[in-house]
């Protein structure tokens, strides 16, 4: 959805998915917008893949960065933790963001715009945890909450404007089909 409302408005969008095979649902998008979608292998849990994808992304500018990648881990009681779940979880939705943030720097710094997005969720708000439990999804989220907060305070001298989204409780795959918003309702907030 990132892409189809950025491409509508006129943006070239280097897309970066786990599988480019899998991501079926690009491929009319880059029928009809050419040389203004590419589409990138990108597994942001691994450095080789993420430093591969900044290579081929970052041969000019780079105006915007939208970190959307995550997973929800295994939602769990407090005795069923997982830890290699969770680690992996991390890995993703804490250290992702992170890893490609410092992979990109090179075009973004190049960029006019020097904007850096990172899609969080609500359940990473302390303060709103009132029924527990989702251990590894949350607590990635809250790492990436504080990252973010350093990256902003780190690159704001530079021009930077480092934010965090929350998409609401999307009709996506992780979302499921009882999610209260739509897809492009979601991402046309966060875009705005």
């Amino acid at each position: 959805e990132f892409v189809q409302q950025l491409l509508l408005r006129g943006d070239t969008v280097e897309a970066g998915v786990r599988s480019p095979e899998g991501a079926r649902r690009l491929d009319p998008l880059k029928q009809k917008a050419g040389n203004r979608l590419r589409i990138h292998a990108l597994d942001v849990g691994d450095d080789a893949s993420v430093r591969a994808f900044a290579t081929n992304v970052c041969t000019g500018p780079v105006d915007v960065l939208i970190n959307n990648a995550g997973v929800s881990g295994l939602w769990c009681a407090l005795g069923d933790v997982d830890y290699a779940d969770m680690a992996r979880t991390f890995t993703i939705n804490a250290l992702g963001p992170l890893r490609v943030t410092n992979a990109m720097l090179p075009g973004l710094r190049q960029g006019a715009l020097r904007r850096v997005a990172h899609v969080t969720s609500r359940m990473g708000s302390l303060a709103a945890n009132t029924d527990g439990g989702a251990y590894a999804y949350r607590m990635s989220k809250v790492a990436l909450n504080m990252a973010v907060r350093s990256m902003s305070t780190d690159l704001r001298p530079e021009g930077f404007v480092t934010v965090l989204l929350h998409p609401g409780w999307v009709q996506t795959d992780m979302g499921g089909p009882d999610a209260t918003l739509p897809a492009p309702d979601s991402v046309r907030g966060m875009l705005r």
